[in-house]
């Protein structure tokens, strides 16, 4: 099933995005034609494009996480070297499989065998060509919300890889940075403690408690309402549910 294309920001976008929607039938499970929530993700995707843009990001809306895949895939050369953060999000979409299966090489964090090791695969993915991940939350206004335990993420968010790609569900999207730190901590944090077996007070209650314990890894909260490096920073937005 074909759908959405990427769009970049351009002049008119949301009219643009809006014309496709309606000059042509798209088909979802049970042979109806496009849902409402559907038309909501692109008018709120052509939204959330434009003001990233002014923040100096790219911004790209995909239907479905395949689609996206594919692009993400067309978007980076044979042989570049390629680092990722955690991220559910990249798993869902088939992404970090057709990496793996890729002409790519892959710098990869869970091949560790010790601290030191772990240490030196860092410094290296620190240089990537490029870094997947996702991002906790990005508000309308186009701002990104990240929440790190040991902070490798959203280090290589800040600086250091030449380029950095981000999928995003439009599940995360948030009114404001203050609505986006509150779903990280009760929605996605929660969920994410439960899944690695930690044992912090919103893993067995399911929401966020402020806690300070050994485990908590909601320890750096970054907020990137800008990037100071023109076209290093790309998001893509996808009309599904995805990560946490």
């Amino acid at each position: 099933m074909k759908s959405m294309v990427k769009y970049l920001v351009k002049n008119n976008l949301q009219k643009i995005i809006l014309q496709k929607i309606r000059s042509r039938k798209y088909i979802i499970e049970g042979g109806n034609t496009m849902s409402y929530k559907k038309e909501a993700y692109a008018k709120m995707a052509a939204s959330i494009i434009k003001n990233l843009e002014k923040r100096n990001m790219e911004g790209y809306y995909y239907e479905t996480g395949a689609e996206c895949t594919k692009a993400i895939l067309e978007a980076i050369p044979a042989g570049s070297s390629i680092g990722w953060g955690g991220s559910e999000t990249i798993k869902e979409i088939g992404l970090m499989e057709a990496i793996h299966n890729g002409n790519y090489e892959l710098i990869d964090r869970l091949a560790a065998k010790d601290p030191k090791e772990a240490r030196a695969i860092y410094a290296k993915t620190a240089l990537a060509d490029y870094y997947l991940m996702s991002s906790n939350a990005i508000t309308i206004d186009g701002e990104l919300i990240n929440i790190d335990g040991n902070g490798n993420r959203v280090a290589c968010l800040i600086q250091g890889p030449s380029h950095v790609i981000i999928a995003v569900g439009m599940n995360k999207i948030v009114t404001d940075v203050e609505s986006g730190i509150a779903r990280v901590r009760n929605m996605a944090s929660p969920a994410n403690a439960i899944r690695l077996n930690k044992k912090i007070p919103c893993a067995a209650s399911g929401h966020c408690h402020d806690c300070l314990s050994p485990d908590c890894f909601c320890n750096q909260i970054v907020i990137t309402r800008r990037s100071g490096h023109e076209g290093r920073i790309k998001i893509y937005l996808i009309g599904e549910e995805l990560g946490y």
